[in-house]
């Protein structure tokens, strides 16, 4: 090859003498950790891995000895990963073949988000056809050179067969040990912590992956389990949280669909709906400020990958609050939507505001019209007399249903910063259906009469939902008080005796 001569002229290609392999520092893994991930973003992540392996049931455990907590496991019952599929899975920039339809993207998800979290994560799987086998990344080994452990095969029979009640076949599980938040939580906030990181959890993971979890063939549930007695001390079902789940649309002729011509795409469809102002929904409500929550909530293959946001085509504003416009991308990969590794956000160019420009709908009315019209919904709402507020109620923890907690959080504004309200049952004297520990916030059920609620059945953390829910709606005031006055006391003592009564009747029956 002629040496390189300079010319006065632009060079439209650099000219080069050769090629050399620049293999990745080990410190490349330390930057693993730094990538942002948020707890939540993290699991959701490690989540869609099970999806991918077309696991019907996730089991997200906390593992709890005492009041520490020591470790989180993601549990599913996929198809699983022989030796091979493991070790391409847990090396740093392994190549993966994802199907069109896959929700895995760029192949670094369990990695970087385990050890944005973690100081060391296992991988244990098994397939119908290869036995249990198990890899293992400790953040200060892989920093000095890549090391990943081998798991004794004995030991990864031992873990899936202490949860052979969902691996049954084939399934995989992720365990993380030396997780950092948990390290920082002193003595005696383990509850706190515990109970604010599973509704933070059940909210992103309910709403990112809501068109799952309206799925029969898909659950995800929440469990804190002692490493200790394998006793479950608390158990959540995931529930899905539709962005667009409103019961009555907040503007007759919505939602409406829009066709945006976007070059380098094509058509492309936008769904937008206006919800009912003033809405109490946790939908709509309980998701994130609702300055965050207007705009495009954009899905790849049914996965929420962006919860709001205009994209630079427009500023958020408090008259576009009732806003939210449902966007899928193409299935095909292109140059004008871009997923971030994290999957919470989608960059855009300037092609798709050129195409809102020129969307319509079937009636040919612009997109810009129906801005208007979410504009004017929210302005009407405003000008009109002010609802009955309901009154603020202390929120509901264990012991009650999820999807019971939902629709309270949906019906009653919740006083923020407090304690929530607990059920359990335990021994009380018969002629007493409840008592109240006002301290500790527990409403305590007598278990003698737990057989009328669970008809022979064996009781669960969440059982006899009607009779708590009733008692939660007429004791939360008393737990409000700073001091219980002769008139509350009184009440207590006519409702136990009116549910012991009818307990009896029911028990006789």
């Amino acid at each position: 090859m002629p040496p390189y001569q300079p010319s006065v002229d632009w060079q439209y290609e650099v000219p080069t003498t050769g090629s050399k392999r620049l293999p990745p520092a080990a410190r490349y893994v330390e930057s693993l950790t730094h990538q942002g991930y948020g707890f939540e973003a993290a699991i959701a992540d490690l989540v869609d891995n099970s999806i991918d392996a077309d696991a019907r049931n996730v089991v997200i455990s906390f593992l709890r000895d005492g009041q520490r907590l020591v470790g989180l496991l993601v549990v599913d019952d996929g198809s699983g990963m022989n030796d091979e599929a493991l070790d391409t899975a847990m090396t740093v920039g392994g190549r993966q073949e994802y199907g069109d339809s896959s929700l895995g993207h760029f192949g670094a998800g369990l990695k970087a988000a385990s050890l944005s979290h973690a100081d060391s994560l296992t991988v244990i799987s098994r397939t119908k056809r290869s036995p249990s086998t198990g890899r293992r990344w400790l953040t200060a080994s892989a920093r000095d050179d890549f090391t990943c452990d081998i798991v004794d095969p004995s030991y990864c029979q031992a873990l899936v067969d202490r949860y052979d009640g969902l691996i049954e076949w084939h399934g995989t599980i992720v365990r993380w040990d030396r997780v950092r938040a948990f390290e920082t939580i002193t003595a005696g906030q383990a509850d706190r912590f515990l109970n604010d990181a599973i509704e933070k959890l059940e909210t992103h993971l309910g709403l990112h992956l809501h068109r799952f979890l309206a799925r029969d063939s898909f659950n995800v549930d929440i469990v804190v389990e002692d490493v200790t007695t394998r006793e479950e001390l608390d158990h959540r079902g995931v529930e899905p949280i539709d962005p667009f789940g409103y019961r009555i649309s907040g503007r007759p002729g919505y939602p409406r669909t829009y066709t945006a011509p976007v070059e380098g795409v094509g058509n492309v469809e936008l769904t937008a709906h206006i919800w009912q102002p003033k809405s109490p929904l946790v939908s709509f409500r309980g998701i994130g400020p609702l300055a965050e929550r207007q705009g495009f909530y954009i899905y790849r293959n049914d996965r929420l990958v962006q919860s709001g946001g205009w994209n630079n085509t427009r500023s958020p504003e408090g008259h576009l609050a009732l806003a939210r416009i449902a966007v899928d991308l193409p299935a095909e990969r292109n140059d004008v939507f871009s997923l971030t590794v994290k999957k919470d956000g989608v960059t855009v160019t300037p092609a798709f505001a050129r195409g809102l420009e020129q969307a319509t709908d079937g009636a040919g009315n612009d997109f810009a019209s129906y801005v208007q019209e979410a504009v004017a919904t929210y302005r009407e709402a405003a000008k009109r007399a002010t609802e009955p507020q309901r009154k603020a109620v202390l929120p509901a923890g264990k012991g009650l249903d999820p999807r019971l907690k939902r629709t309270l959080r949906d019906e009653l504004p919740a006083l923020e910063g407090e304690d929530p309200i607990t059920f359990r049952w335990d021994s009380l004297a018969s002629d007493v259906f409840f008592e109240l520990d006002r301290e500790e916030r527990v409403v305590k059920l007598n278990k003698e009469y737990r057989q009328v609620f669970n008809g022979g059945r064996r009781g669960g953390l969440n059982d006899a939902p009607v009779v708590k829910s009733m008692l939660y709606l007429m004791v939360n005031e008393i737990f409000q008080k700073e001091r219980v006055r002769a008139t509350h006391l009184d009440n207590i003592a006519l409702w136990n005796s009116v549910l012991v009564t009818a307990a009896r009747c029911e028990l006789a029956r």
